[in-house]
């Protein structure tokens, strides 16, 4: 059935302004056209509202994305609301006005764009209309900014009533063209799409351009000295340095990932003086602290303070930062209130080298940053042209603690089984480890790949999907430097660490007499001695985060099986094994879990075998070497021939709450190679 084209008309118009985050921010605002289409139960024509539903992004809106509600029936709403003490009720009411299945969930801003007597309705979160929207004089700004054609709205929570004082405005305002939300944003309307969006435009330009010339040079204050940005190595040292330590303090009530952002305007924010009021008063728009917490917690040291320095004052922080919120919940809440979701920080601002961000996952994380970013421009332009008075506490846990916005939780999916886990996997652009790594990734963990090879790295981080949820990164096992820098790397991209899988490796196929110390010195420098500097890198992070961890090795067979020519690969799989054993011994009392697998020869997908390894092989059992993963099957109890999605499956289960007491095991991967029992 093809699309109607007034729907067309409102996704390419929705998809437009939130390409730009300048218009407004991730999942922010919301975007409506009316229209008619026909009854298929009547055949007559039924008049429409379209509206962005609940929890969407209009930069990526589709059709599936909009709500789709019976007009007559939602302005008949009117006759039955019974003032702002019933607002949530209303919400429920809006199921009584969906068309056919109404499409996606419609949200609190509904009224807004059905009660306006608008055909096209924009409600969006600029940061410069935000600015006058937390502007201490926000409404003699907006008179003078934008004459009569921009009404300024008082603070209301986002319903019903809401949408009924917008609709009134624009009835007695015929000139004007929108308005500014008081805490909020904007609302702009026209009778085109065409013209909405230039409405919308045109106000979202029109205060950037009076910040612009009317604001202060220095809305921040002065430079503070000793809080100028780090060079950035340095920064982003020190970042990866503290990571660990801020994702345990803020995983206190439950596992978080993290973002790091050194962004130019998040330094500039941190290096100047009025930083510390500011980031005190909070975020203002809702869809801000929504994501962000009413507040942040920073750091009260200057850039060069030591990490030890830095942690030590950052456990204070926290420990008040806990407190304070307690004493906000405790200030607020009410019998009906939903419980305290957490008392931890979401965003932690470190002068002179960054902001972490930190969420369920690592979409939400980024996007926490995105708004905080956000947040620091509305301050900034604020600040310019006024002062910065964003609304109370009251109207800011009334939000937070919405019924509805509870209600928007319980729906969100129940998390993958790995959700908020961040695995780092060596060896992962091919074969074996590609194959953990999409697993993983599939569970719900965010994963780092770490290769020889960066190109392939990230190649196979993009297959398994974006950067929220792979990364791509380069590291030569065998040095450690490259090795701190790939953990550094899973630091910065996603807050911390909590699963290592040690697979990068290689196979020479020789007799004894025939190897050479070259072959011996490359064979235990990647699987040996790489296994031991990535574990010994990865338990620092995994030690200091205090959130326990798995490591697993990607053992083999042939730890334990003697077969003919493979005296350095099999001797130094026998390492590994053992590895795992001293390891699992060590690093109980921190939680860590460190177990092994043990797989056959893996044929398809390999990159060792594709290497040489399996003709090598081949060669050595008299078999064509298009066969060997056959012949490898042939000689197993369940003649099955080993993939490396079975291995895949093996690391999965070690990593999951059914084997939260096991360590120190070997897991065979065989397909039954009695010789290679574990006794």
């Amino acid at each position: 059935m093809p699309i109607n084209p007034t729907v067309a008309e409102l996704i390419a118009r929705s998809n437009r302004l939130g390409a730009d985050p300048r218009n407004t921010n991730y999942a922010g605002g919301n975007t409506s056209a009316k229209g008619t289409e026909t009854d298929p139960v009547t055949g007559e024509p039924v008049e429409l509202l379209w509206v962005k539903g609940s929890g969407g992004d209009l930069g990526t809106l589709s059709e599936s994305g909009l709500a789709v509600l019976r007009l007559d029936r939602l302005r008949a709403l009117t006759n039955v609301y019974q003032g702002v003490e019933h607002e949530d009720e209303m919400v429920a009411a809006f199921d009584y006005t969906l068309h056919g299945k109404g499409g996606a969930a419609p949200s609190i801003d509904t009224a807004m764009h059905g009660l306006v007597d608008a055909a096209h309705v924009d409600h969006l979160h600029p940061d410069s209309g935000i600015a006058f929207a937390t502007a201490a004089d926000g409404e003699r700004l907006t008179r003078e900014a934008f004459g009569g054609r921009v009404v300024w709205v008082p603070w209301r929570r986002p319903g019903f009533q809401l949408g009924l004082d917008i609709a009134r405005i624009k009835q007695e305002n015929p000139e004007a063209i929108g308005c500014i939300l008081g805490g909020h944003g904007i609302t702009a309307w026209g009778d085109t799409s065409e013209a909405a969006e230039a409405n919308s435009r045109w106000i979202i330009e029109t205060a950037a351009d009076y910040i612009a010339e009317h604001g202060r040079s220095a809305p921040f204050g002065a430079a503070l000295d000793g809080y100028a940005p780090l060079a950035e190595a340095e920064r982003r040292a020190k970042a990866a340095a503290l990571a660990p330590a801020i994702r345990s303090m803020v995983s206190t009530d439950k596992p978080q990932v993290g973002h790091f952002t050194d962004a130019d305007v998040v330094l500039e924010f941190l290096e100047h003086s009025e930083h510390p009021r500011l980031a005190a008063l909070g975020t203002s728009c809702p869809d801000h602290f929504l994501r962000t917490k009413v507040k942040p917690l920073v750091l009260d040291l200057p850039a060069d303070a030591s990490v030890e320095e830095s942690v030590t004052r950052l456990r204070e922080l926290h420990e008040a930062y806990r407190a304070d919120y307690e004493a906000y919940y405790e200030r607020n809440a009410d019998s009906d209130s939903p419980e305290m979701r957490g008392a931890d920080p979401a965003i932690v601002l470190v002068p002179g080298v960054g902001m972490f961000s930190y969420g369920k996952d690592a979409q939400t994380a980024r996007v926490a940053g995105e708004f905080y970013i956000n947040a620091i421009n509305v301050m900034r332009g604020a600040e310019a042209i006024s002062t910065y008075a964003p609304i109370d506490e009251r109207e800011k846990f009334r939000i937070e603690y919405w019924a509805l916005e509870e209600a928007k939780l319980q729906r969100a999916p129940k998390p993958k089984p790995l959700a908020t886990r961040i695995a780092l996997v060596t060896g992962a652009a091919s074969g074996i480890g590609k194959a953990i790594a999409t697993r993983l990734a599939a569970e719900g963990a965010c994963v780092v790949i770490a290769d020889l090879d960066l190109a392939k790295a990230q190649a196979a981080a993009a297959e398994i999907g974006g950067s929220d949820v792979a990364v791509g990164v380069q590291a030569d096992v065998t040095d450690a430097a490259q090795v701190q820098r790939a953990v550094d790397d899973a630091l910065l991209a996603f807050g911390g660490l909590d699963l290592v899988v040690n697979n990068a490796g290689l196979s020479i196929s020789k007799p004894l007499l025939e190897t050479t110390e070259k072959d011996w010195d490359l064979q235990h420098d990647v699987m040996a001695k790489g296994s031991f500097l990535v574990s010994k890198a990865a338990a620092k992070v995994l030690i200091e985060q205090g959130l326990g961890g798995d490591i697993i090795y990607i053992s083999s067979k042939n730890s334990v099986f003697a077969g003919p020519n493979n005296i350095a690969y099999s001797a130094t799989k026998a390492d590994q094994a053992h590895q795992v054993r001293l390891l699992a011994a060590e690093l109980g009392e921190y939680g860590v879990k460190v177990n092994g697998i043990n797989p056959d020869g893996v044929v398809r997908g390999s990159g060792i075998f594709a290497g040489g390894w399996g003709a090598k092989r081949a060669a050595v059992y008299g078999v064509p070497e298009e066969k060997l993963g056959e012949y490898y099957a042939q000689r197993t109890l369940l003649k099955r021939e080993v993939l490396p999605e079975n291995v895949a499956n093996a690391v999965f289960v070690l990593c999951t709450s059914d084997l939260d007491h096991t360590t120190g095991l070997h897991i065979p991967v065989d397909a039954g190679v009695a010789a290679a029992f574990l006794r």
